[in-house]
């Protein structure tokens, strides 16, 4: 009986080093330095928000999603793309797929329609969940526009 117990032991001790250490297990995302630009245009009661998200790695990330939150609240009836949700009164969430390395993801265009016509509406774009990865730069996860009912497109 003696003998058994060191041998589990030993079992524990090595799956936690895999976690660790990234060598098998699947657990462990690795790193990766996500980002997000893109540009938004408002017109009347529309938003259409373009965003291209971006892993600089040096891991690359299986799945990710970003977040478009507005400053005005969003009507209540909205036609989101395949793999975005309405997460709250004035929030999106999107997926952006995989994510290899200094490569462009997936560019998301989202129109997401507003209660009312504001003559200006802020937008925050960031990443709201990187796939379980450790991102070291967390500077460039999150963007912020002032987006005037111009119909001009504004960068982020």
């Amino acid at each position: 009986m003696r003998r058994g117990g060191p041998a589990v032991v030993g079992v524990a001790v090595v799956a936690v080093g895999a976690l660790v250490v990234g060598g098998g297990g699947t657990a462990w995302a690795g790193n990766a330095d996500l980002e997000v630009h893109g540009s938004a245009v408002l017109s009347g009661d529309l938003v259409e928000v373009l965003v291209i998200p971006r892993n600089h790695g040096p891991d690359g990330v299986t799945a990710a999603s970003v977040r478009l939150a507005s400053s005005a609240a969003l009507a209540d009836t909205q036609q989101l793309p395949g793999g975005c949700a309405r997460t709250g009164d004035r929030e999106v969430v999107c997926d952006t797929g995989p994510l290899a390395v200094e490569v462009p993801g997936t560019e998301l265009v989202v129109p997401v329609r507003l209660r009312d016509q504001p003559a200006e509406v802020r937008l925050e774009v960031d990443v709201a969940w990187g796939g379980g990865a450790v991102d070291q730069d967390r500077t460039n996860d999150k963007q912020r526009v002032l987006v005037l009912a111009t119909g001009d497109s504004y960068a982020f």
